[in-house]
């Protein structure tokens, strides 16, 4: 019984989404009527077997990225701003497709230089990233002053991992049953500056494979967005 509640425990203490923002120092919220990029999400997900392996699911991969799409869609209007969906597959030739590209690369290093253990000497006096003035070519191409991005990995537990969970558990031994990191970040195009980011750790109620697990994480992934 002991070994059971134990088990149980470690469920309970990942019930909950976690996140963590970080704002910069100068922020200009956007205007009442200020039009947003909504950058479709990029998100991938995967099954992660008993054995401890991943295995690309393109079924749940689709329905994150279509319930994560609706949810920020829902998030965004409510604070009466114009919105504008941008698919970055329909937008990979040029200029366009080099700053999508960059932010993913910006936002890793957020994650890695102000989540991790390697703090960047340059940028102790606060949060300081951008993506240049090259943003700018999309807020001319979109017409739109800012744009929200969203990026997501992660995996969910198999019902072998589960059973090979509770085994392990009984013995004294845990082993993870999955996780989803999910980041998101507003970008105001006239400077290039990420004014706003937020990365989370989806709990089991924000599962972003059905609507409403996917509406959970969104509220708490934007609770605070200068929006």
């Amino acid at each position: 019984m002991k070994r059971l509640l134990i088990v149980v425990a470690c469920l309970l203490a990942a019930a909950c989404t976690t996140t963590n923002t970080k704002t910069a120092l100068s922020v200009t919220p956007p205007s009442p009527g200020a039009t947003i990029i909504l950058v479709k999400p990029d998100i991938e997900l995967s099954l992660l077997t008993a054995a401890g392996m991943s295995e690309p699911r393109a079924d749940w991969t689709e329905q994150a990225v279509t319930n994560v799409e609706n949810a920020l869609e829902r998030s965004v209007a409510s604070s009466s701003h114009t919105i504008r969906v941008v698919d970055p597959s329909s937008a990979m030739e040029g200029r366009s497709g080099q700053l999508l590209r960059l932010h993913e690369a910006v936002g890793n290093s957020i994650l890695v230089f102000e989540y991790g253990l390697l703090p960047l000497p340059t940028h102790a006096g606060g949060f300081n990233w951008t993506l240049g003035d090259g943003a700018q070519s999309l807020a001319e191409q979109y017409d739109a002053d800012y744009a929200l991005f969203t990026f997501g990995r992660g995996n969910y537990a198999s019902s072998a991992r589960v059973a090979t969970f509770v085994v392990m558990s009984a013995l004294g031994v845990g082993i993870p049953l999955g996780s989803q990191q999910v980041f998101t970040s507003l970008v105001d195009l006239r400077t290039g500056q990420v004014i706003w980011f937020n990365v989370g750790i989806a709990g089991p109620s924000a599962d972003m494979r059905n609507p409403q697990g996917a509406q959970s994480l969104v509220d708490s992934m934007m609770t605070g967005a200068p929006l």
